[in-house]
């Protein structure tokens, strides 16, 4: 029997982990469904919080409403982000694959997108303020990337670069002839993600909504979220390995897709953030509500 090449090194295998939360019969419930749900509840919880405070651009009989077109426009962005800019290729040749949510393959930037614009035809509907409800939307995405991160490292994706740091963990890989073996010890890329996106990120984003007066200033929050975010995805790709089939694209660029993608979120997002000033607004009932003298 052949001597394990790297001893004492976190095996995924050992952490008793599956993609598969429960076997209900022939159905399965994923790790990465719950990650989404669980994204969605507290965020929505979260945001009834913040509506509650003064000079939300909104009120409560709205949050319904705004919560379906967000996660909608995260759900169908994210997927048709990671179809456009990670997979075109694969999903051109096997289009029914895009289907298959359960199996992964989101990407933020496209979810982001995908959620400005539920957010855009839900405001235009209401006739309410787009971008001061981005703002509230912005300071409860945090939670959802938590999640989301974690799952990835539960499905045993987006690998970090191979390392010898001693939290560095072993992942179940494939070679080209489909057999499955323990690779190289590795970053655990996911976790950093989900402690400086979703923690991090987090408490950045409740510090300036409930310290500063950014919730006046339409712009700041989603200028911030866009800005911190780019930054921190922008420095963890640096450890992280590309995917397989952008390998060759990450070594005649010098940067990961995700880094291309990161650099205008980070140029808009201090924009946003630093014109808010100008587009301050007055703290005021929200929408649908009277005012109380």
């Amino acid at each position: 029997m052949q001597a394990d090449q790297y001893p004492g090194f976190t095996k995924f295998t050992d952490l008793g982990l599956s993609p598969v939360a429960l076997h209900i019969g022939a159905f399965d419930l994923r790790w990465y469904s719950l990650a989404y749900l669980a994204g969605i509840f507290i965020g929505y919880w979260y945001l009834l919080k913040l509506l509650k405070q003064p000079g939300a651009p909104l009120s409560r009989r709205h949050a319904d409403d705004l919560v379906f077109y967000a996660a909608l426009g995260v759900i169908l962005g994210g997927r048709i982000g990671y179809v456009l800019f990670y997979n075109f290729g694969q999903y051109l040749h096997h289009p029914i694959e895009i289907l298959k949510l359960w199996d992964g393959g989101m990407s933020f930037h496209g979810g982001l997108i995908g959620t400005w614009l539920g957010i855009y035809y839900f405001a235009r509907k209401e006739k309410l303020s787009w971008m001061r409800i981005d703002d509230y939307v912005s300071c409860c995405a945090p939670i959802g990337l938590f999640f989301g991160r974690l799952a990835n490292f539960v499905n045993q994706e987006l690998w970090g670069a191979p390392t010898n740091v001693p939290w560095a963990v072993r992942f179940v890989e494939v070679n080209q002839y489909g057999q499955r073996f323990l690779g190289p010890p590795r970053h655990p890329s996911q976790l950093y993600e989900a402690f400086f996106e979703g923690i991090v990120l987090f408490c950045i984003l409740a510090w300036m909504f409930w310290k500063t007066n950014a919730r006046y200033e339409p712009g700041k929050l989603v200028g911030a979220l866009g800005f911190f975010y780019g930054i921190f995805r922008f420095g963890v790709e640096f450890i992280r390995e590309p995917d397989s089939q952008l390998a060759r694209f990450s070594q005649m660029t010098g940067l990961h897709m995700g880094q291309w993608l990161s650099i205008p979120l980070i140029v808009l997002g201090a924009y946003l953030m630093f014109t808010a000033k100008k587009r301050r607004v007055r703290a005021e009932p929200a929408a649908g509500t009277a005012s109380v003298a």
